[in-house]
């Protein structure tokens, strides 16, 4: 892949964002306590083999049960999903919560144009929990790329900043704000993703990219860290079983569609829209924001 070739023709919508994630879990009871109890969220529908959760505006997290699977932690899927949360203070208010169940962090980074926190939940699966700082005080490279970077993330002064309200769930305007793929290689997946799928490179190292559709800082983060040359987990493996991204009209699903289907890429229709596999074998969902 040639890192300065021209930008796709047809680049995605500009209102294009991440939705729902599927998982594949062991203990759906004890996982949809977990985000219904820990993180936050709603239960908008739950049956003895699947449970869907999320905010007042729509599922972002869907657990289906599979007694019989097995991770694969170093297979391509799922590094984390990233709950954004609407500001600082509900942020520092869920830091609050998590400290009063002694739930372990597994980090916090301070990323230039977001906080965040990161967490696992009790069967492996990455967690970030963040709020975007305004975009007005976002800098940019020479290049256009977004500056990003990793410094500490000062936990006692957000708590601190954090509402003194009790938590009980997510506030309303909590979406899915990216999603951060396990992939085998960064250049196939930075092709799809920018070439093919028509959306911005936000951000490039050796071993991870960062995409996104209407100048956001990333929608899409994809990394070989654990990964490099896997393939992806057999199916009906513990773990990401697809996500999906959020068109903003008809119009702009049959873009994606024609576009992929003109490059080969085998797309199948879904009940709610389209769906693809990326190179590295992640499934995306293509589903239009009614």
């Amino acid at each position: 892949m040639n890192e300065g070739q021209n930008q796709p023709s047809l680049p995605i919508a500009p209102a294009t964002s991440v939705g729902c994630v599927t998982l594949g879990v062991a203990d759906l009871n004890q996982m949809t306590r977990f985000y219904e109890q820990l993180i936050g969220l709603k239960i908008l529908d739950r049956t003895a083999s699947a449970t869907e959760l999320g905010v007042d505006n729509g599922p972002l997290v869907r657990l289906e049960l599979r007694p019989n699977g097995q991770r694969y932690p170093r297979s391509t899927g799922l590094f984390h999903m990233a709950l954004l949360l609407p500001s600082r203070e509900d942020l520092g208010q869920w830091l609050k919560h998590l400290v009063t169940h002694n739930y372990r962090l597994d980090g916090a980074g301070e990323h230039l144009v977001s906080e965040a926190l990161y967490l696992s939940d009790p069967e492996g699966n990455g967690i970030e929990m963040y709020r975007d700082r305004p975009r007005e005080t976002w800098e940019y490279e020479a290049n256009g790329r977004v500056k990003m970077d990793t410094l500490a993330v000062d936990l006692r002064a957000l708590v601190a900043d954090g509402s003194d309200a009790p938590f009980t769930k997510l506030p309303g305007g909590t979406t899915m704000g990216h999603i951060h793929l396990q992939v085998n290689d960064v250049n196939q997946a930075v092709q799809f993703y920018r070439d093919d799928l028509g959306m911005d490179l936000m951000a490039l190292m050796p071993s991870a990219g960062f995409l996104s559709a209407g100048g956001y800082h990333h929608h899409i983060g994809a990394n070989m860290w654990n990964s490099r040359g896997s393939n992806p987990p057999p199916p009906g493996s513990l773990g990401l079983i697809k996500y999906n991204l959020i068109l903003p009209s008809d119009e702009a699903l049959d873009q994606v569609v024609t576009r992929l289907d003109s490059l080969d890429y085998p797309v199948e229709a879904s009940e709610s829209g389209a769906e693809v596999k990326d190179p590295a074998g992640n499934r995306v969902e293509f589903i239009i924001n009614r």
